[in-house]
C-alpha cells in the first residue's frame, strides 16, 4: 500500500445524517479515484470506540484522512479533537472551530457580535422550559422549530399553529439536547460556501413546493439551484463578505457553507456547515462548478489546504 497516495475517507457514523454521510463519502472516493489515489472507507460504527477507529487509521499511515461525515460527532469537533491528539492529518476546520460552528446558538451569537442580523430566538434547554405563552408573547407565526445542533434540516419544522408547536419542540429534543425556536424570515434562501478563505459565487435555493426540507434537500427534481443567484452586485459583495467574515471569526479554515435569508431588505445569518454535502444534488459542489471547478478539483484544493494547514501549525508549535 502507497501511503504517499492513500487517503481514509469518513463514512457513515452515528448520527441521524448517517445515510447522507454515505453518499458523499461515495461520491468523495469515486473522484479521489479518478485522481489515482488509493482509498479506503472508514466507518466509525465498525469499531468499538473512537480510540480503536484512530488506532486502525494510525497502523495504516494515511496521506490524509478525508472527512466525509455529517451531523453529531463527525462535525462537531469529537472526532477533530481525536485526529489533532494522534497528530492524524484530516480535511477541513478545527476541533474548536467545528464545535462552535456547529452550535447554531452560539455561531448566531458571534454573528450578531459582527452587526449581522440573525433572526429573533430563544433556547430551550429542556422540555420543561417550553412556555407557550411566553413564545406568543415574543413570537409571530409562522415560527421556525430547530435542533440546536444537526444539520440535513432533520428535526427543523416551519409551524403556522399554536396547537402543533409542542409535538415540533418535543421531536426537536429527539435530535439535540438544546432546541431553538426562531421568527421565520419570508424570503430567499441564499448560501455562500468559503473555500481557502474566499467566497465561491452565491446559491439560491427554490424548492418546487414548501420549504427546504429533507425530501426537498435530497430528492432530484424537487428543488431548483440558481448559481450564481440573481442578486444585485451590492447584496452579492454584502453577503460573500459577510459570509467570509464569519468564517474567519469563528476559526473555520479549509472550507465551509454559510447559510442566510434574505427578506429583500436584510440579510440573517442561519449558520456554518462545516462539513457541507458533496451529494450530486450539494451545494457546495454547485458553488464550486460556477468558480470553474470541477468536483475533482474541489477535492484536490481541499486537500492541498488541509495539509498545508496542517503544516502550519506543526511549524506553530515548533516555535
Amino acid at each position: 500500500m502507497n501511503q504517499n497516495k492513500l487517503i481514509l475517507v469518513l463514512s457513515g457514523g452515528f448520527s441521524e445524517e448517517a445515510a447522507i454521510s454515505k453518499i458523499s463519502a461515495s461520491e468523495i472516493k469515486k473522484s479521489l479515484d479518478k485522481l489515482e489515489y488509493e482509498t479506503v472507507m472508514i466507518d466509525p460504527l465498525d469499531f468499538g470506540s473512537y480510540a480503536e477507529m484512530s488506532q486502525k487509521i494510525k497502523s495504516l499511515h494515511p496521506f490524509i484522512v478525508f472527512n466525509g461525515l455529517h451531523g453529531t460527532d463527525g462535525e462537531d469537533g469529537k472526532i477533530q479533537a481525536l485526529f489533532e491528539l494522534d497528530n492524524i492529518p484530516f480535511s477541513g476546520s478545527n476541533s474548536r472551530s467545528s464545535a462552535l460552528a456547529m452550535d447554531k446558538f452560539l455561531s448566531g451569537y458571534v454573528a450578531l457580535q459582527l452587526n449581522i442580523k440573525i433572526p429573533k430566538r430563544i433556547i430551550l434547554e429542556s422540555l420543561g422550559d417550553f412556555n407557550l405563552k411566553y413564545i406568543k408573547e415574543k413570537f409571530d407565526f409562522p415560527i421556525v422549530v430547530k435542533p440546536n445542533d444537526s444539520g440535513s434540516s432533520v428535526g427543523i419544522a416551519i409551524i403556522a399553529n399554536e396547537n402543533e408547536l409542542f409535538n415540533a419542540v418535543k421531536e426537536a429534543f429527539q435530535y439535540s439536547r438544546k432546541v431553538l425556536i426562531e421568527n421565520f424570515i419570508d424570503g430567499r434562501e441564499l448560501t455562500v460556501t468559503i473555500l481557502d478563505g474566499k467566497a465561491l459565487p452565491v446559491v439560491e435555493i427554490k424548492p418546487q413546493n414548501g420549504w427546504y426540507d429533507f425530501v426537498n434537500k435530497y430528492t432530484k427534481g424537487k428543488t431548483i439551484y440558481e448559481t450564481p443567484a440573481k442578486l444585485t452586485k451590492k447584496i452579492t459583495e454584502e453577503i460573500q463578505v459577510k459570509a467570509a467574515l464569519i468564517f474567519r471569526t469563528i476559526g473555520c479554515s479549509v472550507y465551509a457553507r454559510v447559510d442566510f435569508r434574505f427578506d429583500g431588505k436584510d440579510l440573517y445569518f442561519l449558520e456554518v456547515n462545516t462539513l457541507p454535502g458533496m451529494t450530486p444534488l450539494s451545494l457546495t459542489p454547485m458553488a464550486a462548478k460556477a468558480a470553474g471547478f470541477s468536483f475533482e478539483q474541489l477535492l484536490a484544493e481541499i486537500i492541498r489546504i488541509s495539509l498545508g494547514k496542517k503544516l502550519k501549525d506543526s511549524l506553530r508549535r515548533k516555535l
